[in-house]
């Protein structure tokens, strides 16, 4: 039972100038529209710095915690328990209400930021905001790749009804086969849709980023659109890193000064990110061959690995994630995915739901021929399969999260980078009735909450042991938890 006060930082991605702006956000968006939940909200100025004050209620609008932000980088948050039966789950819930609105901010400041990423001797790539139609490409080949065995159980459907009696005796071995060889292959198709590839030799991306004030930001996209962005960028490109390497936050100042853009020095950051060796050191913990590096210049965090086994592994990066997470943080993620690799998670559930499919047509079909003569019930069935197949689905990615726990030893780092990535989940699974659609939706990753809980519990990692029998308890009481 938390009896003292807990102090923590969080790490910013806004410039200094904006932290006012992220103070009045919090207040006049976050706090006050909840005044079940919180009261005596202040804002006070001194000392060279701004801080937000106030109070969470419980459910009885008894006053619990004391919280106090205080307005410097990396922004520092105070919380006191105001009473002795205060929980830690009630100290995780306030330190997640400011991180929450830390990041709903950030995202509002990244809808007026102008990102550049670049690799040195490549041509220009502008970057995505959204990218679904290769995100979903992507999703089906990373990772656990379910979403294409799902793809080819679904295509088998088709086959049952529309081929011949004696073509379709062999069709699912057939698809079986075909599924087989897009596993195999599944680096090479994520390396084709990638923008970039990572060598020793050229192992660097650079990254830009200049934060216009708000009331610019609408001014800005009817004046500059893409095509002029990228024209600006190529300028910046070839003034900069073309000539001595590294991007040059006074040249690049110089250069939106004459395409008629006021550029504030404070409100530009400019870094360059090793990938080559951020990967590599991932690989050497794990005890793994170097892997292919590719990177998807998207502004979406996301990292994922693919492949039958860690000597055949790619891991795709977005520039997203390289710009949003710090180094410690990315190399938790990368820890996760190569706990995929070295689960060879990709090649197990291929079994799983390869046995499946051919359960359903072998033995389903011919004993229990009634669930295919009525449509509902064959749905039924068929939802029923899916369900618990993806359900399974989530030891593989809770056993992956346990592995990166215990291989990369930084837990609580893995779970403040869920966190961030997955605030707005975050969010909505406050509500329980998301909750429990979170645990039997067709996807592959147990619920936010559940997977940052459980990493912040760990205290000894080296201590685990049988990390898919002790992935599965967890993710079944947590799910009997939910409801």
């Amino acid at each position: 039972m938390p009896s003292k006060s807990v102090s923590y930082p969080i790490e910013l991605e806004i410039p200094e100038s904006y932290i006012g702006n992220l103070l009045d956000f919090i207040y006049q968006k976050y706090l006050q529209p909840q005044k079940e939940r919180f009261t005596d909200i202040s804002r006070t100025d001194g000392g060279g710095y701004s801080s937000l004050n106030f109070v969470v209620l419980d459910e009885s609008r008894r006053s619990r915690l004391k919280a106090e932000i205080i307005g410097i980088k990396p922004l520092k948050v105070n919380i006191e328990p105001l009473s002795e039966t205060v929980t830690e789950e009630q100290i995780t819930q306030v330190r997640q209400d400011v991180l929450i609105a830390v990041e709903l901010f950030e995202e509002k400041v990244r809808e007026a930021t102008i990102f550049f990423a670049w690799r040195e001797g490549e041509e220009i790539v502008p970057e995505k905001t959204s990218g679904k139609e290769k995100k979903s490409l992507n999703r089906m080949f990373l990772e656990t790749q379910i979403l294409l065995f799902a793809v080819f159980i679904t295509l088998g459907l088709f086959l049952f009804y529309f081929l011949p009696p004696s073509v379709v005796l062999y069709a699912p071995i057939i698809l079986l086969v075909i599924q087989f060889v897009f596993v195999i292959f599944s680096p090479k198709i994520i390396e084709r849709t990638a923008d970039w590839h990572i060598t020793e030799g050229n192992p660097t991306i650079h990254l830009l980023e200049y934060s216009l004030p708000f009331e610019e930001h609408d001014s800005f996209r009817k004046k500059y659109p893409p095509e002029k962005i990228v024209e600006i960028k190529k300028e910046v490109y070839e003034q900069t890193i073309a000539k001595k390497g590294e991007i040059d936050c006074e040249t690049t100042g110089q250069i939106f000064r004459r395409n008629g853009l006021e550029c504030n020095p404070d409100n530009l950051t400019a870094r360059k990110v090793n990938v080559y060796e951020l990967v590599k050191r991932a690989a050497q913990k794990f005890g793994f061959p170097m892997p292919k590096i590719v990177v998807s210049n998207t502004l979406v965090p996301n990292a994922a690995a693919s492949g039958p086994s860690p000597s055949q592994g790619v891991v795709l990066i977005t520039t997203g994630l390289l710009a949003q997470l710090e180094e410690d943080e990315i190399d938790s993620v990368l820890g996760h995915e190569f706990g995929h690799l070295k689960g060879r998670d990709p090649l197990l559930l291929y079994g799983l739901m390869g046995s499946e499919f051919l359960f359903r047509f072998y033995v389903v079909l011919p004993f229990f021929p009634i669930i295919f003569s009525s449509l509902l019930l064959f749905l039924v069935y068929f939802w029923g399969i899916m369900t618990l197949l993806f359900f399974i689905a989530k030891f593989f990615e809770a056993r992956a999260d346990l592995t990166s726990a215990v291989v990369v030893g930084q837990p609580q780092v893995l779970a403040t980078a869920l966190e961030e990535i997955g605030f707005k989940r975050l969010l909505f699974e406050r509500i329980p009735s998301y909750r429990i659609q979170e645990w039997i939706s067709f996807d592959p990753h147990p619920p936010i909450y559940f997977r940052v809980n459980r990493l912040r519990k760990i205290v000894t990692p080296a201590n685990i042991k049988h990390l898919f029998l002790q992935s599965a308890r967890d993710v079944t009481r947590g799910f009997l938890d939910s409801l």
